[in-house]
């Protein structure tokens, strides 16, 4: 059985915050096998979000491209009516619906998909202007890890 913990780890992304455009926190991939970036909306004005993924060599942003590859997406664009995820197509972006609920989108980050190469190993979500009544937050899940255990080494340094 595997417990939060010991086989994933949550790292905070965006903390609640409303509107305009938003930036998360930048986190290293090195030690994960996947990532999955969960974000959470709360639409209280009728307007569409973007949201991104892009890449960095570095948890400081250096370099910071959008991904170039599609990654899956699954979206819940009215968790007070259910909870089932729907798998969207494979894209590099979502945009939400317009409706007024509360939402919830996971992109699924493969790290051997980006520019390793060129030593992009780290993430941040982002999203596009929105209404400032529009509040969002995001998490990353990292899974997969090669280094488990109570104390893994830190994903948001260098």
């Amino acid at each position: 059985m595997c417990n939060i913990p010991e086989c994933c780890k949550p790292v905070e992304a965006i903390t609640p915050q409303a509107g305009g455009v938003i930036i998360g926190a930048y986190v290293s991939l090195r030690d994960a096998e996947k990532c999955f970036v969960l974000v959470h909306v709360n639409q209280a004005n009728a307007a569409t979000m973007g949201i991104t993924i892009e890449q960095a060599t570095d948890v400081t942003g250096t370099g910071s491209k959008a991904i170039t590859y599609a990654v899956p997406i699954w979206a819940d664009q009215d968790c007070a009516a259910t909870d089932a995820l729907v798998r969207q197509n494979d894209a590099v972006a979502f945009t939400t619906s317009a409706t007024l609920k509360r939402k919830l989108i996971i992109f699924q980050i493969d790290p051997s998909h980006m520019d390793v190469n060129n030593g992009f190993d780290c993430i941040t979500v982002k999203t596009a202007a929105s209404d400032v009544s529009n509040i969002t937050a995001a998490q990353y899940i990292l899974s997969d890890l090669r280094y488990g255990g109570s104390t893994p080494p830190s994903d948001i340094i260098d």
